[in-house]
């Protein structure tokens, strides 16, 4: 009976040991991806903390002007589209110029900078006419629609220079799908108007409006289309939800 007993034991032991092993192993396995996934967050925590230290140190040593500084979350979100625009190969690696619209501003104020972020200066400031339909002495409403007479947000690439009706001009490659894309369509350029001046906004308390087109001085048309031509980057900002929650080049 003892005999009995004992091989009963043993088979308990056993069978008890075979359902429990899995559970054990499961357990470790668990623990393990765990690990895994931890360790990657940290990874990307540490770089976006990175990134974003080395976005920092950029602005801080680029010499702006005195009161006429980019604001600094505009430029983080120019550098970060800037940057997605290199790693896609859609702008040469090496480019080192950046050039940004900051149509939260008034249109009186100098609210274009052409940044050169190797140099860590800013090459021009400029006043920039916003579209006619877009707003009056503040940009409100944008579209990338035909004949809409409005400013589309977003980055482009700017292309090759030609002479048209508005004189020296400069094309424009809009790179963000529904927003800007239609850019090229519209004949939305780069080029320099008379009504884009502190005269101009002396008289009628505002600059001139374009039909969509980045508008810039006369005099200073050539020596700006001529630094920022062939594929360089441009960002026309405007705290717009909508565009900065759906951007692909705003992902970090």
């Amino acid at each position: 009976m003892k005999g009995l007993y004992s091989l009963l034991g043993v088979v308990y032991l056993v069978t008890t040991s075979f359902y429990m092993s899995p559970e054990k192993g499961s357990v470790k396995k668990e623990n393990s991806n765990t690990k895994k996934i931890e360790r990657l967050a940290d990874t990307k925590s540490e770089k976006a903390a990175t990134a974003e230290s080395s976005s920092e140190e950029l602005y801080k040593s680029i010499s702006f002007e005195p009161g006429h500084e980019l604001n600094e979350e505009v430029f983080f979100k120019a550098l970060t589209g800037f940057e997605n625009l290199k790693k896609a190969g859609l702008i040469n690696k090496e480019s080192h110029l950046l050039t940004v619209c900051d149509f939260s501003m008034s249109s009186n104020t100098k609210r274009l900078w052409v940044i050169d972020t190797e140099e860590k200066k800013v090459l021009f400031n400029s006043l920039v006419a916003h579209g006619k339909n877009t707003g009056e002495e503040f940009a409100t409403n944008f579209s990338n629609t035909e004949s809409s007479l409005q400013s589309s947000l977003g980055f482009y690439i700017t292309d090759a220079t030609y002479d048209g009706d508005n004189g020296y001009s400069l094309r424009l490659l809009g790179m963000d799908k529904g927003f800007n894309d239609a850019a090229y369509k519209r004949a939305v350029v780069m080029h320099g108007a008379d009504y884009v001046s502190e005269e101009f906004a002396a008289m009628h308390k505002r600059i001139g409006r374009s039909w969509g087109c980045p508008a810039i001085p006369k005099d200073l048309t050539q020596p700006i289309i001529n630094t920022i031509k062939g594929r360089n980057c441009l960002f026309i900002y405007y705290p717009d939800q909508n565009y900065l929650s759906k951007s692909e080049w705003l992902k970090s």
